[in-house]
């Protein structure tokens, strides 16, 4: 009779342990996923005021700028579309800027060129591994949401579940794969 009644408080206690350690794990992925998209947002603000800064500086030709610096605007302004979608232009405006013919030959030998070029393609690849991070933190976010222990007692509570972010961020064009400034 004793026997019975302390594996039956044991069980419970090991349950009881086990279902707090699991609603724990998926606030801790929760605290991950917004840690994630802080870095995310930063990255991707870094790599705006750094492509602000090429278009600004002369390197280009008028067009370009002009189109390089509305593309960054159109990151900044979040009420009019999606960002991952102005972050996609941002990212074409780039690789358009980077591919023009000649365009290595035509800053070769001017002041601050070629570290303003490492900056913008330094930014974008922490822009690929920041949003690469991000989308595996919120897939095992998701993962540990969806097994049926977490759906049943609910260990998520009330946060929503955190959205991946995809984005065009490559500078390397699509028939090649060498980088574009190089």
């Amino acid at each position: 009779m004793i026997t019975d009644i302390v594996i039956v408080v044991a069980a419970a206690l090991f349950i009881g342990v086990y279902v707090s350690w699991r609603a724990g794990r998926i606030d801790r992925l929760h605290a991950r996923v917004d840690m994630a998209r802080a870095a995310l947002d930063a990255t991707l603000l870094r790599r705006s005021s750094v492509a602000l800064e090429l278009a600004t500086s002369g390197l280009l030709d008028p067009a370009t700028s002009l189109l390089l610096a509305s593309a960054v605007h159109g990151t900044k302004d979040i009420t009019s579309r999606p960002r991952d979608l102005a972050e996609s232009d941002l990212t074409r405006a780039l690789r358009a800027a980077f591919s023009q013919p000649d365009f290595r030959a035509s800053i070769d030998g001017k002041e601050g060129a070629d570290e303003l070029l490492a900056e913008v393609e330094a930014a974008a690849h922490q822009v690929f591994l920041a949003r690469k991070f991000y989308n595996d933190v919120v897939a095992a976010t998701r993962l540990a949401r969806s097994r049926p222990l977490a759906r049943v007692l609910r260990l998520s509570g009330r946060a929503t579940a955190p959205e991946f972010f995809e984005m065009d961020d490559s500078l390397v064009a699509e028939n090649t794969s060498a980088p574009l400034g190089r």
